[in-house]
């Protein structure tokens, strides 16, 4: 790999290995320096490298190489210039396409001129060989030739393209265009294939590009610009689908295109949305979905008549009638009513799917499975006022199939109004989307549905009819047709009907077996014949008009109700709709305005920049002037010195020399100086030819007759080498059989020794054996001995967990019975506390009251006798003594405890002191009192310096 300081240098060197017939070299020369890390800076010689880089590819048809230098390119100036990556993709595009073209010219030219009356006269001996053997014609040889590499090679540039740009947000448009050059590719030249290939390829571009997410330059689809370039891609190739005629993969675009619109919940433009609907025509039309090809026109006919203002009448008209007809060529009956349990749910997706992509809905998804029916759609078209531009003889058409019930003169009616509406038709002036309407491609469906009407109300008249009857009746079909329309429409329980070709004629009505028949005969024997009496003799009891009125008014009040109800939810329906659209229109009038503001930003702002990009290049320009002046004047010195001719001077002094003169001087020279030394080549080549050609025809007998002498001395040679190797061969043999009696004397000794050493052998063998068998039966009793051990210890680890595990659970349950005991106790203690502290309440309670009567009675002056509580009565065993008196009660409460017992004797002393009433001594100190004579009590509460409870003395004071 050659090095270069500069890439101009690398440049220069590819054009002189051009210039000589090395293009190969050439095109190596580029790649390295494009595929260097070190000039990964984009400088504006990288552009000039690359487009002659693509040239020698375009030229050496060198595809890999285009795409590994498109890649390093793209990564060299995908941040600082991407519109460099832009022009020479489209540089390789064009390239490529110009070459191809030129091969199809050639080859064209080729087979116009081979269009001679002699086709021998211009034709080698080979090229007439090569056409017998190969079977062949001129034009499918020279398309092989000329054409088809170019054309491959074309294919794999716009592979290459889309590759480079899948998932660059800067070249969406580039992306776009790429595409849709390569669909008119496939277009002009009906590949078919390559078609299916690009549709998968885009396809997948978007799945990776929703699949991966955080690439850097990942296109957003949630932009405007890049939704517009990718359903104008995917609409470009629905046309070229339909156009190609490859249906699948045209409903696999409609797919693609609803797919596209679901994931950005954004709703295309009204005329790209008319050729959506257009193509499902086409698309539902070849499938034979006469139900989903009606529905696709009647979307088309609602956007046509909305949005396309310069539609005229007569157009409208046709696009009404082709609605109506294509809603009346649908079968009047479900396919699906005898299909089984898997087929009616695959029918009900399969019916989903097309709903959502006949109308379209983004986010809607119905749950029900009858969301698409011939009846459903005969009734919207005439809510929807489609039968007010339709023309007459569809019309009546139409009241004839659905409404008239006229089962011998339906098909002679029926049949000058399809005559008359297969030659209407025609172009439209305005419907872009729908150049042409043909009304006659209805006209078998319309027959078919004719014939099945035609057959329903038949069989609600007769039971009976012969064959030659029917066929007079169906003009449009011969018996064996109508049979097929018959067998069609009894698979699918629309008539009931059986034909008897033995007898020539066709039974109406449920054609059971004749036991269902038998079964309830005489029941039905029994009807008839009172039915028969009744309208004999009817019953004089009459019901008058308003009784038989009255059963049904509620059922007409009911129908109305709901009539005027759904009519009611219509007229919102549309006051919604009509509300959404205007909302809708003055979006899109805010988003115009909105877009025209920052268009005319947009173009100040490009203004500015343009004449401030064009004062740079007229600098540029200067100093690219001064810069040539300057190498003219250099060249020009140096072209005075190498061009000499004779009265005439190069370069007239005074005269505006430029570079661009010096260099077609030079170049001329060179030219001169290169044609001068191939005619001395030449003149040397020919003296060189004479002269070889004289040395070797005196050569040519001398060569011969060495030749000659050579041949004899190599045969005597030969002869002499055989001979002596046929004795030397005989001696060998001789010496062989010698040696072999010699050694057949020693051959019982060599068995016998051979027998020797194969029982020594055995005898070892056998001893080996025997000692590996001891050795594996000790390994294996050791094994199996650790295996017991460890079974053993195992068992012991495993019992002493279980041991150690009981301990712990049994330690555990003391432990709970243990905390719930003593919760029981400390409940049981506090209960007796309570109950302790409500006795000693009492009691406090008990000598407050007493201490109040004292009071009263020292205040009264009267003396007042204090009588003991019954449990002092019942403790003492005696009745308590009459009170003191107060000042004795006084002198007794503050000498002496009350707590103290007092005795008989001290009572009744002669101090004339009453001994204090007995109180009650107990534990808890009930009669004892302060330093003040107040009583006191023991409480027990909580102590504040600790958690536990104890007991603790409060005072009363007074």
């Amino acid at each position: 790999m050659a090095t270069f300081a500069k890439p101009e240098n690398a440049l220069k060197r590819a054009e002189e290995l051009i210039n000589v017939g090395q293009k190969q070299d050439a095109l190596q020369v580029l790649h390295d320096l494009i595929t260097s890390r070190r000039y990964r800076a984009w400088q504006k010689t990288h552009e000039k490298i690359m487009l002659k880089y693509i040239e020698l590819c375009v030229d050496m048809r060198r595809g890999r190489f285009a795409k590994d230098g498109l890649i390093q390119y793209r990564i060299i100036c995908q941040q600082v210039n991407i519109n460099s990556l832009e022009e020479v993709i489209k540089h390789f595009m064009d390239l490529s396409t110009k070459r191809a073209e030129l091969a199809r010219s050639q080859a064209q030219a080729l087979e116009e001129a081979l269009d001679v009356d002699d086709l021998e006269a211009d034709k080698r001996p080979e090229d007439l060989m090569l056409s017998y053997v190969s079977g062949e014609k001129g034009k499918e040889r020279s398309d092989r030739e000329l054409v088809t590499p170019w054309f491959k090679f074309l294919w794999e540039t716009y592979r290459t393209v889309l590759e480079i740009l899948r998932n660059n947000s800067k070249l969406m448009a580039l992306y776009a265009d790429t595409a849709h050059r390569a669909f008119q590719f496939c277009k002009q030249y009906k590949r078919t294939t390559e078609f299916r290939r690009l549709c998968e390829i885009i396809r997948n571009h978007l799945a990776n590009l929703n699949k991966y997410r955080d690439q850097r330059d990942r296109p957003d689809l949630s932009s405007p610009e890049s939704l517009h370039f990718y359903l104008d891609t995917r609409f470009e190739q629905l046309k070229v689908a339909t156009e190609l005629e490859l249906w699948q993969e045209a409903f696999r675009s409609v797919e693609d295109i609803y797919g596209l619109t679901s994931m950005v919940k954004k709703m295309p433009k009204s005329s790209l949305m008319a050729v959506y609907y257009a193509k499902l025509t086409e698309i539902f039309w070849i499938s034979s979905s006469h139900l989903y090809h009606a529905y696709a026109w009647f979307k088309l006919f609602q956007l046509q008549k909305s949005f396309n203002k310069n539609l005229s009448q007569k157009d409208l008209q046709l696009i009404a009638s082709s609605v109506l007809l294509a809603a009346l060529s649908a079968p009047p009956y479900d396919h699906m009513k005898t299909a089984s349990h898997l087929k009616l749910e695959h029918e009900k997706e399969r019916n989903i799917m097309m709903y959502n992509l006949i109308g379209f809905n983004i986010d809607v998804k119905p749950e029900t499975g009858e969301v698409l029916s011939r009846s459903t759609l005969l009734m919207d078209l005439v809510s929807k006022g489609v039968m007010t531009y339709v023309t007459q003889e569809v019309k009546d058409l139409y009241h004839l199939l659905e409404n008239e019930f006229l089962p011998l003169d339906l098909a002679s009616k029926v049949q000058p109004l399809l005559t008359k509406i297969s030659k209407l038709g025609g172009k439209l002036s305005s419907a872009s989307s729908v150049p042409e309407v043909q009304l006659s491609q209805y006209i078998p469906a319309l027959e078919k549905v004719a014939t099945l009407r035609l057959l329903q109300q038949v069989s609600h008249v007769y039971q009976t009819m012969k064959v030659e009857t029917l066929t007079k009746m169906v003009p449009f079909f011969d018996f064996s047709a109508v049979e097929r329309i018959l067998v069609d429409a009894v698979k699918h329980k629309f008539v009931a009907i059986k034909v008897d070709h033995l007898k020539g004629a066709i039974i109406f009505g449920d054609l059971g077996f004749e036991s269902d028949h038998l079964q309830n005969h005489l029941g039905v024997l029994g009807t008839n014949l009172t039915k028969s009496r009744l309208m004999i003799n009817p019953s004089p009891s009459r019901v008058s008009k308003l009784s038989d009125m009255l059963p049904s008014l509620a059922e007409i009040i009911d129908k109305e109700h709901k009539r005027l109800l759904a009519r009611k939810t219509i007229i919102e329906k549309r006051k919604e709709d009509q509300e959404r659209q205007l909302i809708e229109m003055e979006r899109e009038e805010e988003t115009k305005r909105l877009k025209q503001q920052k268009k005319a930003e947009e173009a100040e702002q490009m203004r500015l920049a343009t004449e401030f990009q064009e004062r740079k290049n007229q600098r540029i320009l200067r100093e690219i002037e001064e810069r040539e002046r300057e190498e003219a004047q250099a060249l020009l010195n140096d072209v005075e010195k190498r061009i000499k001719k004779k009265g005439k001077k190069p370069i007239i002094e005074g005269e505006k020399v430029t570079k661009q003169t010096l260099m077609e001087l030079a170049l001329q020279e060179q030219v001169r100086e290169r044609q001068e030394m191939e005619k001395k080549l030449q003149k040397l080549i020919k003296t060189m030819d004479h002269f070889e050609r004289a040395k070797r025809e005196e050569a040519a007998p001398l060569i011969e007759a060495a030749y000659e002498r050579r041949l004899g001395e190599e045969k005597l040679h030969h002869e002499r080498q055989q001979q002596l190797e046929v004795e030397l061969s005989r001696g060998r043999h001789d010496g062989d059989v010698k040696e072999k009696y010699r050694l057949h004397r020693v051959m019982e000794h060599k068995m016998q020794f051979q027998e020797r050493v194969m029982k020594c052998r055995r005898g070892e063998y056998d001893r080996m054996r025997s000692e590996r068998e001891e050795r594996l039966s000790q390994v294996l009793q050791a094994r199996k001995e650790e295996r017991e051990i460890k079974r053993k210890m195992l068992y012991w680890v495993r019992t002493e967990e279980e041991r150690l595990k009981k301990l712990h659970e049994e330690e555990e349950a003391r432990k709970r019975e243990e905390l719930e005991r003593r919760k029981k106790e400390e409940a049981e203690r506090r209960a007796k506390l309570d109950e302790i502290a409500e006795k000693q309440r009492q009691r406090e309670q008990e000598l407050e009251e007493r201490e109040r009567l004292r009071k009263e009675a020292i205040l009264r002056g009267t003396p007042i006798d204090m009588p003991a509580r019954p449990s002092e009565i019942l403790g003492a065993g005696s009745i308590a003594p009459a009170a003191a008196p107060a000042p004795a009660l006084a002198a007794a409460g503050s000498g002496s405890s009350g707590g103290k017992y007092v005795p008989r004797f001290r009572r009744s002393e002669p101090s004339g002191q009453a001994p204090p009433p007995p109180a009650e001594s107990d534990r808890w100190g009930a009669g004892k009192k302060d330093d003040r004579g107040a009583p006191t009590s023991d409480k027990w509460r909580p102590s504040a310096t600790s958690g536990s409870k104890t007991w603790s003395s409060s005072r009363f004071s007074r």
